[in-house]
C-alpha cells in the first residue's frame, strides 16, 4: 500500500468568492498577492509614491492606515492622484479603535476604499463595541465594499479571552493556555463574521484572517479556521521580523498551509531596513508562491550557489544583473508578451552542473570555472545555439534573452509555445564547438522535412543562420525529432557515411 502523499500541493480549500475592487479572492481565484504602506497617509505625495511603487512590483491589493481625521480626508485625493497616474490598484482601509468615528465624518473616505479591514479587538468594549463594530459594517453594506474581518493576537478582545480562559478553568481536564487563545482569535473571527451577515453584510463580502507571531500557532490556526468556515482567508505572519528571519519564519508558515490548499490571499510583513525598500515584501510573497508553483509573476533565474571551482564573481554578477533586469522589465513585458512570467534562465558557474541545469531552462549559460576554457555555451529550449567568448559575455546573453521573449512570447510569434532555434550568424562558434558550426551546415533530406512537416501541422519553417535548408521550428516531441535525426546526420557526415 502506498502511503506516501500525492505529489505537489493539495486541492484549494472551497472558499466564497469576493471580488475587492475587480480582484477576486477565493472561490478558485488565483492567490492575491498584496501589501500595506508604512508612509503617514495624510501625506498625500508620499502614500500615493510608495502605493504606485508596491503596485508596479505586482501588490494586487495595498492596504493604508486610516487613523485619524487627516488620514481619512486624504484616502479621496490619493485614489485621484493614483487614478491621474493609472494606477488602478484597489486601496484597502485599516481602521483601528475609530474607525466608526472616521466613516460617519468623512463618507468619501469609505467610497474612496475597495475594501475596510476590521479588526474586532480593536472597535470598542462592552456595549460600544456593537454599536462601533454595527456602524462599520452599515457603511460597508449601504456602499457594497467587502470587509476582512482581521483578528491579531496582540490585539485579541480580552472579554472573549477572559471568558474562554474561565470556561477552560472549570473543565476537568483543562487545555493548555495557548490552545486557548487559538480558539479565542478563531473564535473572535467567526463570532464577528456572523454579526455582520447578522447586520446584512453579504457572506460573499467577508473575509477573514486570525495572525500571529509564531510559525507553528499560525499553522494551527489557519487549520482550524479553514474547518469550520468558507470564508476566503488572508494568510500573514504578524511581526514576522527583518531581513532573513522575517522572510525565513514567513515562508516556514505559509508554505505549509499554501500546501495543504489554505489561504486565497497573503501578505509578507516584512520589517524593512532603515531607508530600505518597502517593495521586498512584495517581492517575497511573488517567489514564495512562484517557487511553490502556485502562481507565476517573473521569469525565474536558476543559479548555482558557487564552490571552489568558480572562485571568480562573474556568474554571481551576471545571475544578480539578469534577474534584475527581468523583474525591471516586467511592468512593460506583463502586457506585451504573455507567458513570460513561466520563463526560466539558468546563470550557471561550471562544467560540473551547468550544462545540464542550461538545458532544464528556456535559455541557460555555462560560464567557465576556474581553469576551464574561458567559454560559455548558451543553450535555448535544450539546445546549445551559440558559445560566448569576450569581454561582453553579459551584454551578448542580455541580447539573447531579449530575442528570446520577443520572438517567443511576442504577438508576432507563429507559435506561442514553440520551441525557438536562435536566428542569427554564428560569428562567435569559432571559438567554441565546431560540432555547432557543423550543425548549422547539416540539412536534412528534403523527403524527411516534408515528413515532419506532414506529421508536426504545428510546426513553421524558419530561415535560421546558415543551414542550407529551412529548419523547422517545432515544439513537442517533433522538435525532439528534429534534433535527433540532425545528429545522426552530423554523427554520420563525421564518420564519412552519406547523408540521409
Amino acid at each position: 500500500m502506498n502511503c506516501l502523499p500525492p505529489y505537489g500541493p493539495l486541492p484549494r480549500r472551497r472558499s466564497a468568492a469576493v471580488t475587492i475592487g475587480g480582484v477576486a479572492v477565493g472561490g478558485g481565484a488565483p492567490i492575491v498577492v498584496q501589501s500595506m504602506t508604512n508612509t503617514d497617509t495624510a501625506d498625500v505625495a508620499a502614500t500615493v509614491a510608495q502605493v504606485a511603487a508596491l503596485a508596479r512590483a505586482g501588490s494586487e491589493l495595498v492596504r493604508i492606515t486610516v487613523n485619524n481625521a487627516e488620514a481619512a480626508a486624504a484616502v479621496p485625493r490619493i485614489r485621484d492622484q493614483l487614478e491621474r497616474r493609472g494606477v488602478t490598484v484597489p486601496l484597502v482601509g485599516d481602521f483601528h479603535f475609530n474607525g466608526h468615528r472616521l466613516l460617519t465624518q468623512h463618507p468619501a473616505c469609505a467610497e474612496a476604499l475597495a475594501k475596510l479591514r476590521i479588526n474586532p479587538g480593536n472597535v470598542g468594549r462592552g456595549s460600544k463595541r456593537d454599536e462601533q463594530f454595527a456602524t462599520m459594517i452599515e457603511f460597508a453594506c449601504r456602499l457594497g465594499k467587502p470587509v476582512r474581518i482581521g483578528v491579531n493576537w496582540g490585539s485579541l478582545d480580552q472579554e472573549l479571552l477572559a471568558r474562554l480562559m474561565d470556561e477552560n478553568a472549570r473543565r476537568a481536564q483543562p487545555q493548555d493556555a495557548s490552545v486557548v487563545m487559538r480558539e479565542a482569535l478563531v473564535t473572535s473571527a467567526l463570532d464577528s463574521a456572523q454579526q455582520a451577515e447578522a447586520l446584512g453584510l453579504a457572506h460573499d463580502r467577508i473575509l477573514l484572517s486570525c495572525k500571529v507571531s509564531g510559525v507553528q500557532d499560525l499553522i494551527a490556526v489557519y487549520r482550524d479556521l479553514a474547518g469550520r468556515c468558507d470564508y476566503p482567508l488572508h494568510l500573514g505572519l504578524t511581526e514576522a521580523g527583518m531581513g532573513s528571519k522575517g522572510i525565513v519564519a514567513s515562508t516556514a508558515a505559509m508554505a505549509v498551509l499554501l500546501q495543504e490548499g489554505i489561504g486565497d490571499t497573503i501578505r509578507v510583513s516584512l520589517t524593512p531596513e532603515p531607508g530600505g525598500d518597502r517593495t521586498r515584501e512584495v517581492i517575497v510573497a511573488q517567489e514564495m508562491l512562484q517557487t511553490m508553483g502556485l502562481r507565476s509573476f517573473a521569469p525565474l533565474v536558476i543559479a548555482c550557489p558557487g564552490c571552489g571551482r568558480t572562485t571568480s564573481t562573474v556568474f554571481q554578477e551576471l545571475a544578480d544583473r539578469i534577474q534584475g533586469y527581468l523583474r525591471a522589465q516586467m511592468p512593460e513585458w506583463r502586457g506585451r508578451y504573455p507567458g513570460v512570467e513561466e520563463m526560466h534562465v539558468a546563470v550557471m558557474g561550471c562544467v560540473v552542473n551547468g550544462p545540464g541545469e542550461s538545458k532544464q531552462a528556456n535559455i541557460g549559460i555555462s560560464l567557465p570555472g576556474s581553469g576551464e576554457n574561458p567559454v560559455a555555451p548558451v543553450f535555448v529550449d535544450g539546445v546549445k545555439t551559440v558559445t560566448l567568448k569576450g569581454d561582453n559575455i553579459a551584454e551578448e546573453f542580455q541580447r539573447i534573452v531579449d530575442q528570446y521573449v520577443r520572438d517567443r512570447f511576442g504577438a508576432a510569434a507563429p507559435v506561442a509555445a514553440a520551441a525557438e532555434l536562435v536566428d542569427h550568424e554564428p560569428r562567435d562558434l569559432g571559438h567554441g564547438d565546431e560540432r555547432d558550426r557543423e550543425r548549422l551546415d547539416v540539412g536534412l533530406d528534403p523527403g524527411d522535412r516534408q515528413q515532419l512537416l506532414d506529421e508536426t501541422p504545428q510546426a513553421v519553417a524558419l530561415p535560421v543562420g546558415r543551414l542550407q535548408e529551412r529548419p523547422l521550428l517545432l515544439v513537442g516531441e517533433a522538435r525532439t525529432e528534429l534534433q535527433h535525426r540532425l545528429d545522426v546526420a552530423l554523427d554520420r557526415r563525421e564518420r564519412g557515411a552519406e547523408l540521409v
